[in-house]
């Protein structure tokens, strides 16, 4: 593979699963243990940080993709680029409407149950940080 091309791809794959690790797995969690903040304020103040982070992902995820088609990558890159980006449109375009719906709900004053559409969204960011780690180590090696 062309080694600027997966230098890039491979710092921006890593950038990418950073800011996934740091929002999903530590921000969101803790941010309901925090002092004062309700359910309503944790689901506005989630909304907006998953809107931004996943702006930036499209972007990240838009940047690997070029690296990866215009750098001669290799069957497993190619691959795990597909993965990677198959992931966050499956939660961009599925799983996020359907958690957006429910939250509005919530926000307009509604109790409702845990929702299942949240464990599909965990499912398949624990899925993504997955394929992004595999995604990095294979650059670092192509």
């Amino acid at each position: 593979m062309n080694t600027t091309a997966a230098a890039t791809a491979g710092a921006v794959t890593f950038v990418w699963l950073g800011m996934v690790l740091a929002i999903s797995f530590l921000e969101a969690p803790l941010k309901f243990r925090a002092p004062g903040v309700t359910i309503p304020v944790g689901l506005a103040i989630g909304r907006l940080v998953f809107r931004a982070l996943n702006a930036v992902e499209t972007v990240l995820a838009v940047v690997v993709v070029l690296a990866v088609a215009l750098g001669d990558a290799p069957a497993a890159v190619i691959s795990l680029t597909a993965a990677v980006a198959a992931l966050l449109l499956a939660q961009l375009g599925v799983v996020r409407p359907l958690l957006n719906r429910r939250s509005d709900r919530v926000l307009a004053g509604e109790e409702l149950p845990r929702s299942r559409s949240h464990l599909w969204y965990v499912a398949l960011e624990v899925l993504k940080a997955g394929a992004l780690i595999a995604l990095g180590v294979a650059l670092l090696t192509a």
